[in-house]
């Protein structure tokens, strides 16, 4: 069986290529141009140059591959270029759905998130509820949503497509870094000593990458499948990122609007030196509506498991200081 991934240079595809390598089989990885292939150079994998914005290059990706994850997306909070986002996480999930039902893949996991679902506060919902993102102006989560409308309407045509939602990932091998590995970055290396009021969802990396592979095997198609671990107040949340680095935990709330002028500022800031924000407005108002979910619908139909989220925050602090980042 030969499988592609495209967005394996990414965090979570990085380390589905990983489970794939391990479990055999033939893999293929579709890399974009420039791409930073460090955490794929020592493995056992064939490469392809494609990119999302460029059906054509898919199209040749896809012959002959048996399986797809579709990882790839334009992951951030930050908006530089709006369009962007739905040129990729939009319009380019459609070309890749396109390209595979072309070359009769026989079944295709679509990497999503928890931001396509939506957020109620301190109770833990499922796949089922409303999404209600629109108006935070995040078009990274509003972008996923109209994403997992393709997939959903590819699945209808035949496709055999499954969408997973994962929740807020950390853990090894977050290179880049991610917007989440920044922020446990900035708390493990005691730069932020205030707190928001928020809720999140916390689950390590390879308990995703495994949840791909389960979803790949076992999962319904044109159905949604929530993989997450722990559900935290922002508070306890980074008071165990601090506990895993040494250092004590952030001991002052900081006020709804006083998070919201200073993301604005940091914003600013982010506009000249080009590095994502420390926190910005989107964020801040997603963590205000609040993330927390129950897996259970992964947990009973797919067989998905999540370790502790003290004990993934602790491997995503131990990879950052073993790299250097720390």
């Amino acid at each position: 069986m030969k499988t592609l991934v495209i967005g394996a240079t990414g965090f979570i595809g990085s380390a589905i290529t990983r489970h794939l390598v391990d479990e055999g089989g033939e893999v293929r990885i579709a890399v974009r141009s420039g791409s930073d292939t460090r955490g794929l150079d020592d493995l056992d994998v064939e490469r392809v140059g494609a990119d999302l914005r460029d059906i054509d290059s898919l199209r040749t990706a896809l012959r002959g591959c048996d399986r797809l994850f579709l990882t790839a997306a334009l992951f951030s909070h930050w908006a530089r270029d709006v369009d962007a986002f739905y040129e990729v996480n939009v319009t380019g999930t459609r070309h890749a759905l396109q390209a595979a039902l072309e070359a009769d893949v026989s079944k295709i996991v679509y990497t999503s998130t928890n931001n396509a679902i939506g957020a109620y506060g301190p109770t833990a919902v499922d796949e089922e509820v409303v999404f209600n993102y629109w108006n935070t102006g995040d078009h990274y989560s509003i972008s996923k949503y109209l994403g997992e409308v393709e997939a959903t309407r590819f699945a209808a045509r035949g496709l055999a497509v499954v969408i997973v939602n994962p929740t807020l990932v950390v853990g090894p091998g977050d290179r880049r870094p991610t917007s989440s590995g920044q922020l446990v970055l900035e708390v493990a290396g005691g730069k932020l000593p205030v707190y928001t009021q928020g809720w999140v969802n916390v689950v390590d990396v390879d308990d995703v990458a495994a949840g791909h592979l389960l979803a790949a095997e076992r999962g319904r198609v044109g159905e949604r499948y929530l993989l997450g671990g722990t559900n935290l107040t922002v508070k306890e949340y980074f008071g165990l990122i601090a506990e895993a680095a040494g250092r004590r935990p952030p001991r002052v709330r900081l006020p709804y609007r006083t998070a919201v002028a200073l993301a604005h500022g940091f914003e600013a800031v982010s506009r000249f030196t080009k590095r994502h924000p420390t926190a910005t407005v989107s964020e801040v108002k997603i963590g205000r509506l609040g993330e927390w979910y129950n897996s259970d619908k992964a947990q009973r139909e797919l067989d998905f498991t999540a370790r502790p989220a003290a004990e993934a925050i602790q491997r995503s602090v131990t990879w950052f200081k073993d790299e250097g980042y720390l």
